[in-house]
């Protein structure tokens, strides 16, 4: 792990996650959350994003996918956050258009502290792998509010349900890699506020 690094573990009846993630990486993942698919998404995210993310899950799968999934976008949430610091000399804002085959997602980013989600995507399927499509939201939704971001992600194309949640990990990595990004042009935090 290197940089911008936060340690959170959180433990509740339905789960337990375990969580060290690094906004200043080389995209090296060690991830285990049970679910297949999820892993596969939240380790695009970290390869594109080039963080690093070392998550160990232990959900209530008996029942369903619903708590790890959405625990998980809470913990990685407050991660992001505590990882960004006071954001003094970050770019704020980052967005993406990611192409995947037939998909094409939009993702874009400001890092305000104050949370909001906007989000289109359509599935066709119930299910991607064994993760229920209805529960991709729910992770976003659980992230951005506890990162305190604004966050909107918008599919343009897209018929592959595989292809339509990949772009989306991917962009979302992208725009935040953007995003929490420094500029030596800003000396604070960019603001006319004074503070974000």
């Amino acid at each position: 792990m290197e940089g911008r690094i936060s340690t959170i573990n959180r433990k509740t009846k339905e789960t337990e996650v375990n969580l060290e993630f690094s906004l200043d990486g080389r995209g090296n993942s060690q991830i285990e959350t049970g679910i297949g698919f999820f892993n596969h998404m939240l380790d695009s995210f970290v390869r594109h994003g080039l963080f690093d993310m070392k998550l160990i899950v232990k959900g209530d799968l008996y029942v369903d996918s619903h708590h790890t999934v959405e625990d998980t976008g809470i913990v990685l949430g407050q991660a992001i956050k505590n990882a960004l610091g006071d954001k003094k000399g970050i770019r704020r804002y980052g967005s993406c258009m990611l192409p995947m085959d037939e998909s094409l997602v939009c993702c874009a980013i400001d890092l305000s502290g104050r949370p909001y989600l906007s989000y289109d995507l359509k599935f066709d399927n119930d299910k991607v792998g064994y993760i229920d499509t209805e529960l991709i939201k729910e992770f976003f939704y659980a992230l951005s509010y506890n990162a305190g971001m604004n966050l909107h992600i918008r599919m343009l194309s897209g018929e592959n349900n595989h292809h339509i949640a990949e772009a989306a990990f991917k962009a979302f990595a992208k725009a935040l890699d953007e995003a929490s990004r420094f500029d030596s042009r800003i000396q604070d935090v960019l603001s006319t506020k004074g503070t974000i």
